[in-house]
């Protein structure tokens, strides 16, 4: 069995000026089609942001763990991979500046 995890960072404008990025909504699913489309929906609508508040949302950067379990034995093991996803009409500026949001 397969699950999907994403967390991250959503990149958008102030109201009073400006932009900034803020911590995403994790998102939960089964397929990274589903995790992708999810994300789309909620930058549009403005859900991915966890509570700053921006006028307007540009884009987001996804941390997305595939997890897979599978049971030996009666053991669950698992394996994990990691991605990195952009969404939205990010410039190469603005990516580069939320893949350095992972290090700190």
């Amino acid at each position: 069995m397969k699950q999907y995890k994403s967390s991250g960072y959503v990149y958008g404008n102030l109201w009073g000026g400006g932009k900034v990025a803020y911590k995403a909504e994790p998102i939960f699913v089964n397929s990274k089609e589903e995790l992708l489309k999810k994300a789309k929906v909620m930058l549009e609508d403005g859900t991915l942001d966890s509570g700053m508040g921006y006028q307007s949302l540009i884009g987001a950067i996804l941390f997305i763990t595939e997890t897979e379990t599978i049971q030996v034995k009666d053991k669950d093991f698992q394996h994990l991979e990691l991605e990195v996803e952009f969404i939205g009409k990010l410039t190469d500026e603005e990516k580069e500046f939320l893949e350095s949001l992972n290090l700190i």
